[in-house]
């Protein structure tokens, strides 16, 4: 695979669709999000979730519909219904009530200051930044995502992030706070320019339907070369999924089990 690492656009895209699938398994699909700034970008073929589906959703509703559906929705300000992605996307202005904590103290923050810190630690665009949010599968998406995000177990994670650090060693730094983790999965991998750990927060499993068991992964996908480079390096060092477990050890038996192997290794 080394000598395709180079390819680009749609065969890029179905590439590193196809080593995730060969070396992380997830149960869902692999998506593609792009932040999208001029409407004429976004896929005629993208579901819009009040004129195609009646309803407003959250941005975590639109995430789990293409990773389990394998549609491609956008989101603008008009398709939301969750005030906090409207603040932290700038669909709406972040006002005083926002900001000071109202909606974090009382449920996740023992105080109103607290929740003011809690508010203040979540990543946000501004105004300039902010736009459509398109996501969709990786193998059928049109357009070159800003960010890459996996679902998976702890496991699948792991390989993910193995294959992240492969080509630069070190770590990874996340931040989790339990809630607002589709600004973890875009806003914070777009700012930072750097692979996240997902915490599903609250709001992910209550209303995206995220399973107990489930973690997610992203990066941004200029990215996808050291990531399909790391795949192969630390599958040939051995880093796998499934979990190669050990099972070269011999077994202990209930006594009476034993007992008849003896009696057999003294008629031997």
């Amino acid at each position: 695979m080394s000598e395709t690492l180079h390819v680009t656009g749609k065969d890029k895209m179905e590439l590193l669709h196809r080593e995730i699938e060969k070396h992380v398994r997830p149960d869902t699909f692999p998506l593609g999000i792009r932040v999208v700034r001029d409407n004429g970008e976004i896929p005629p073929r993208a579901k819009r979730p009040v004129r195609d589906l009646g309803v407003q959703i959250s941005i975590c509703q639109g995430i789990t519909m293409a990773r389990r559906y394998g549609w491609t929705i956008a989101m603008g300000g008009e398709d939301l219904s969750c005030p906090i992605a409207k603040a932290v996307f700038h669909f709406e202005e972040p006002v005083e009530f926002y900001t000071e904590g109202n909606l974090a103290h009382g449920m996740y923050t023992e105080t109103l200051e607290c929740g003011k810190a809690t508010e203040a630690d979540v990543p946000k665009f501004t105004k300039e930044e902010g736009g459509v949010i398109v996501v969709g599968p990786l193998d059928r998406i049109s357009f070159e995502p800003d960010v890459v995000v996996i679902y998976g177990n702890s496991a699948q994670v792991m390989r993910m992030v193995a294959a992240s650090l492969y080509k630069k060693g070190g770590s990874i730094t996340s931040q989790f706070s339990a809630r607002a983790d589709c600004a973890d999965i875009i806003i914070r991998t777009m700012q930072t320019a750097d692979a996240q750990v997902i915490l599903p927060c609250y709001g992910d499993r209550v209303f995206g339907q995220t399973y107990d068991h489930e973690m997610a992964f992203s990066f941004p996908y200029s990215m996808a070369e050291d990531v399909l480079a790391g795949f192969e390096g630390t599958h040939k060092g051995g880093v796998r999924y499934p979990i190669p477990t050990f099972l070269q050890y011999q077994a202990k038996y209930p006594a009476t089990y034993e007992k008849l192997n003896k009696m057999w290794e003294k008629e031997e």
